[in-house]
């Protein structure tokens, strides 16, 4: 069997290699390292992809959150609305741009941000939503926007682990996330469903007096060379970055298609256990696999993650005993941010964050790539079973 990996980059590598180091020369010998061709044809192959009007590089997916609020003009003291349950840089950018985070409860089924909290939350001082498509699931965009044209407040997609999904409308329309809000963003870290091979990030907008903006605070504030028009900041993507996602962006279907066949056969071999919750594809069109959770040709969870949730307490055990086998696994993410020393605030209360608090007790993510195959799945799957189904670490080592 292969080394078992969360994520697998050098089996990746292979199928994409020669034009990866065709690139790699070509930019060495033109010495063209910032926003040079490779630069400009990404951005474009990616707009066409996303049918989005503008894809605005940037140097990684933090940046790209923190110009996209830049980029709308937030003030001190606004209040913007994201989910409990996610990686910390989602809220953070709102604090270092000394906006209010407020923090909301997310579903349970979905692992993503709440519309029901959503609109409990929101005050005269709110001016923002950023839903998160956690694990790489839409969140329900449908929702979510119209409670933004109903209270006049921006939407910020945070689509990190989601490129490559859909949202699904209930007229039977799609839409690829990170183009249905007033404004996206994205990161290319390597472990991303799309990664380059450092740090990487890029900003989506229909919006071109917005995106002419954004143009401007990546570069400086600069549109022409020392005229310094808004305050800006130093963010751009590498022509090396800009390589590796040309030559992989074609592949992302495929990607994401592998990514999908191992979610299938992970929740074929789970699925009937009385503590494992495997995780579904929650969409509103009707599925073909409705018995599994995810279809074959459902787009709306493209599982940057796989995620169980481990019931009557058996996760950190399990966790343990996957550690002693050489499994890797993460627990993502093991502390709510309302709980974060950075984070915290008077106006949080437990009762407001039921889903939340149980989710970072229970959830557990397998290793999930593209490279997955049948033999790794059933090692993993035979142990997670043999683990609960004996029920005591100790008499299985």
């Amino acid at each position: 069997m292969k080394k078992l990996q969360m994520v697998d980059l050098v089996g990746q590598r292979e199928a994409i290699k020669d034009d990866i180091n065709s690139a790699f020369a070509e930019i060495m010998d033109n010495a063209a390292f910032i926003n040079g061709p490779y630069v400009h044809q990404f951005q474009a192959n990616l707009e066409k992809y996303l049918d989005v009007k503008n894809v605005i590089p940037c140097a990684n997916g933090t940046d790209a959150l923190q110009i996209a609020m830049m980029g709308l003009g937030l003030q001190p003291g606004d209040e913007v609305i994201t989910a409990d349950f996610t990686f910390a840089a989602t809220v953070e950018v709102i604090a270092l741009l000394q906006l209010t985070p407020v923090l909301v409860d997310v579903k349970e089924d979905t692992f993503n941000i709440s519309p029901e909290a959503i609109e409990k939350a929101i005050t005269s001082k709110t001016k923002a939503i950023v839903p998160v498509h956690l694990f790489g699931h839409a969140a329900n965009m449908e929702a979510i926007m119209d409670i933004a044209q109903k209270h006049q407040l921006y939407v910020i997609e945070d689509n990190a682990q989601g490129i490559g999904s859909s949202y699904h409308y209930k007229d039977g329309s799609s839409q690829k996330t990170g183009t249905i809000g007033h404004v996206s963003a994205t990161s290319f870290f390597p472990s991303k469903n799309l990664g380059c091979y450092g740090d990487g990030g890029a900003i989506f907008t229909n919006d071109d007096k917005l995106a002419h903006t954004i143009r401007g605070i990546v570069n400086h504030g600069m549109y022409e060379r020392y005229h310094h028009d808004v305050v800006g900041v130093n963010s751009r993507l590498d022509s090396l970055q800009a390589a590796v996602l040309k030559a992989k962006l074609p592949k992302l279907d495929e990607y994401n298609s592998r990514r999908q066949k191992a979610a299938r056969a992970y929740t074929e071999a789970l699925k009937n256990h009385k503590d494992i919750v495997t995780p579904s594809a929650k969409t509103n069109r009707p599925c073909e696999n409705k018995a599994l959770g995810i279809c074959d040709t459902c787009s709306c969870h493209v599982f940057h993650q796989y995620t169980l949730q481990i019931k009557d307490g058996k996760r950190d055990g399990l966790a343990e005993y996957l550690k002693s086998q050489n499994i890797p696994h993460g627990i993502y993410y093991p502390i709510p941010l309302h709980e974060q020393k950075a984070y915290k605030d008077s106006r949080y209360i437990d009762e407001d964050f039921k889903v939340t608090n149980k989710l970072s007790e229970e959830v557990l993510s397998l290793p999930m790539h593209t490279e997955l195959d049948e033999e790794q799945i059933d090692f993993i799957t035979g142990h997670i079973l043999k683990y609960l189904e004996e029920g005591d670490f100790d008499s299985i080592q």
